[in-house]
């Protein structure tokens, strides 16, 4: 089992070059056994462009998280305290080996009914598994 996570353009691609090496959330998916997340990018892209492994589940209180994480956060000081503004406790996923497909897909062809996630939803291994020949590159 896999999750899938909407993931606006800009952070998804900062997530593959490797300068995002956390994804940041306000809530996180209940089975901590899952270690892998293909990555749906947002529109106007519209389609699932790849996954990475997740290394390590962070959950802090915002400001503490921040220290941990800014380095690598691939976003503002600003965007991350109006995201976390008013929480008590913060989430970030630690990327770890990103996968991106050499073609994206079309979640419509993959998931039927596919509907974009508020925050996530899981999807089965082999639904989401691209062939060898999608696979572009692994860092």
């Amino acid at each position: 089992m896999k999750v899938l996570l909407s993931i606006k353009p800009e952070y998804a691609e900062k997530i593959f070059d490797g300068t995002k090496r956390f994804e940041f959330r306000k809530s996180i998916y209940r089975s901590r056994e899952i270690r892998t997340v293909v990555v749906y990018v947002t529109r106007p892209v519209g389609q699932i462009i790849g996954e990475f492994d997740v290394d390590e589940i962070l959950c802090e209180d915002p400001d503490t998280l921040w220290e941990m994480t800014s380095y690598y956060s691939g976003i503002s000081k600003e965007f991350f305290d109006s995201y976390f503004l008013g929480r008590d406790k913060s989430f970030a996923l630690a990327v770890g080996k990103v996968r991106r497909y050499e073609t994206p897909l079309d979640p419509a062809d993959v998931i039927e009914n596919f509907t974009p996630p508020q925050s996530y939803m899981y999807v089965d291994d082999e639904l989401s598994r691209p062939s060898s020949t999608q696979l572009a590159f692994a860092l």
